[in-house]
């Protein structure tokens, strides 16, 4: 059926507020997925120039799919600062849509955007308790690299590192 067809497109900073509505969703839904809390984003902080800033980071691709015209997930694609790494950031999907292979076509999409840089490696950080994420990114060809990311939000756990090397 056609709405069951994923969409995916690359977003620029004249998208913002597409990226904004799915983003604060997002930290709403899953907020112990995130290193960032929806407080982050609302307030003084929930302003165009600063949703226009995030889509425009340099070198990075923003991603949105879309089932029945309708937006069911993001992710980003981001520069670490090493050469030949990328990272994906902010990946998400709504929860009705999970299971149906959005969030896959989203990690393809990342992946189209690191190899088209020649990247050698793409990274992720994944939540300790968020077994049905890591199994996505496991199905993707990511691997466990036994590294601590970031502290979370809640400031006691650390995320997980996986990698998927060229």
């Amino acid at each position: 059926m056609l709405g069951d067809v994923i969409e995916v497109r690359e977003l620029n900073p004249d998208d913002w507020e597409l990226w904004r509505g799915l983003r604060l969703a997002a930290l709403a839904e899953a907020p112990d997925a995130f290193g960032s809390r929806l407080s982050d984003w609302q307030g003084k902080y929930d302003t165009e120039d600063g949703w226009r800033s995030r889509l425009g980071i340099p070198g990075s691709t923003n991603v949105v799919a879309s089932r029945a015209d309708r937006p069911v997930g993001m992710a980003s694609g981001v520069p670490t600062g090493i050469d030949d790494v990328v990272e994906l950031i902010s990946m998400w999907v709504a929860p009705q849509t999970r299971g149906l292979g959005v969030g896959g076509s989203l990690v393809s999409a990342v992946e189209r955007w690191r190899r088209a840089r020649g990247a050698r490696e793409l990274r992720l950080d994944v939540a300790p308790d968020n077994p049905s994420a890591a199994a996505l990114y496991l199905r993707s060809g990511f691997v466990l690299t036994g590294q601590h990311g970031e502290l979370m939000a809640d400031g006691v756990r650390r995320e997980r590192v996986m990698a998927k090397p060229l």
